[in-house]
């Protein structure tokens, strides 16, 4: 079994497997990017009230919360990964169908809760096809790629489709949506099957004991303190990051409404350009230096960050602290499916431990969004900022003092 183990991690994907990956992770990142802001936009153009549009973002993210955990575990009992992302892509494309060619609520409630419930399963495919691919052993690697075509992808939907919107109509925003959703299919489509290992893929799940192997993994797993001791990393990590922009937000909107949309603009795609540029290397750097390092590394320029945005006060230099947030995001979108592969792996339950972590993000990001509003309303963004700043520092002291190294 140990060699066999050992052949499946040095495996090695053909081009046109590796090339399929690249592309299905770029185009699915550009039909993501059209259920961002986009949907409020568009809806405030169809004569929605606030209180409609709030109540069809607060369903389709307490969708995405709660379908964390059984879209990880949807993932590990597929038996086609490929099959899993190529539904789920494809509902996210009818969904943009149905916002545009019925904004009427119970059409668009319904699209909000496919969309939601679909995108909970695309994360933990991804990871889970990298490794069913390249195997544990190169799996940094591949993930680092990923996240550079993921970034490279958000770009260019982000200009692509606020040009759309803006030279034919917020609707048109939806449309290109269903077309990109094409040349997603058609990626996933093109990579190999028979190339990807489907015990890699689940985390190299035991082949000894196969009446009780399911039953004793999960309970493995739910008694996996380096897992949840991650979980709570990333809870704390999110706590302190998810209001950031939007509190940037506000704050250069009341200094400077004429220049806001185009600085919130830089302020999304400069960290996506840096992303592009380091994610590869965060990958390689995993590998020799550790995780734990990185997930240090990352943490302080959050901690940075918030404490410049406390003190900083000229819009345009809130945009250059901004590369900060690219830092964060490369080592964090490499790190996280690398270190729940490390901490799970043989479990056979790999993307259900996705699930788990990705629940614990949800959560550190719902209580920074209502925290951090209520700091800003009663005292200011300062003491918002530096209240955020300091749940980072939190977080790096709980990862140099408790969180081990989990390479192996």
């Amino acid at each position: 079994m140990g060699s066999n183990r050992l052949r499946m991690s040095a495996h090695k994907p053909s081009a046109r497997s590796t090339r399929a990956l690249d592309w299905f992770v770029f185009f699915l990142a550009d039909v993501q990017t059209g259920f961002g802001a986009f949907v409020a936009v568009y809806l405030t153009t169809e004569k929605w009230t606030q209180v409609e549009i709030g109540f069809i973002l607060s369903v389709g993210g307490i969708i995405a919360l709660l379908g964390q955990v059984p879209g990880g575990a949807l993932v590990d009992w597929a038996r086609s990964e490929r099959l899993v992302a190529a539904v789920a892509v494809a509902t996210i494309g009818v969904s943009a169908f149905a916002y545009a060619a019925w904004p009427i609520f119970p059409i668009v409630l319904l699209a909000a809760v496919l969309q939601a419930a679909s995108s909970c399963v695309l994360g933990p495919a991804i990871a889970a096809i990298s490794l069913g691919l390249v195997g544990r052993s190169a799996i940094s690697v591949r993930l680092g790629r990923n996240a550079r075509f993921a970034s490279i992808g958000s770009g260019i939907a982000a200009a692509g489709m606020g040009a759309c919107g803006y030279l034919l109509s917020s609707r048109a925003v939806f449309f290109v949506t269903v077309v990109l959703a094409i040349p997603t299919i058609l990626a996933i489509a093109h990579i190999r099957a028979d190339e990807i290992n489907p015990e890699e893929a689940h985390g190299s799940v035991p082949r000894e004991a196969p009446s009780d192997r399911r039953e004793r993994s999960i309970a493995m797993l739910a008694r996996n303190r380096p897992l949840l001791e991650f979980a709570l990393v990333l809870a704390l990590f999110q706590f302190a990051n998810a209001a950031m922009l939007p509190l940037v937000g506000t704050y250069v909107t009341t200094q400077s409404s004429n220049w806001a949309p185009a600085l919130i603009a830089a302020c999304i795609v400069l960290p996506q350009i840096v992303v592009a540029a380091i994610s590869p290397s965060i990958g390689r750097r995993a590998q020799i230096w550790g995780r734990r390092p990185l997930l240090l590394i990352g943490i302080s320029a959050l901690v940075l960050r918030g404490l410049l945005f406390a003190v900083v006060h000229d819009p345009h230099l809130l945009v250059l602290i901004q590369v900060l947030d690219g830092v964060t995001a490369s080592v964090f979108g490499v790190l996280v499916p690398l270190i729940v592969v490390d901490v799970t792996y043989g479990s056979g339950h790999f993307n259900l431990a996705q699930g788990i972590v990705g629940t614990a993000t949800g959560v550190g990001a719902s209580v920074s969004m209502l925290f951090a509003g209520h700091l800003g309303d009663r005292f200011g963004n300062e003491v918002a900022f530096f209240a955020l700043a300091t749940v980072a520092a939190i977080d790096f002291f709980f990862v140099l003092f408790v969180i081990p190294e989990t390479r192996t």
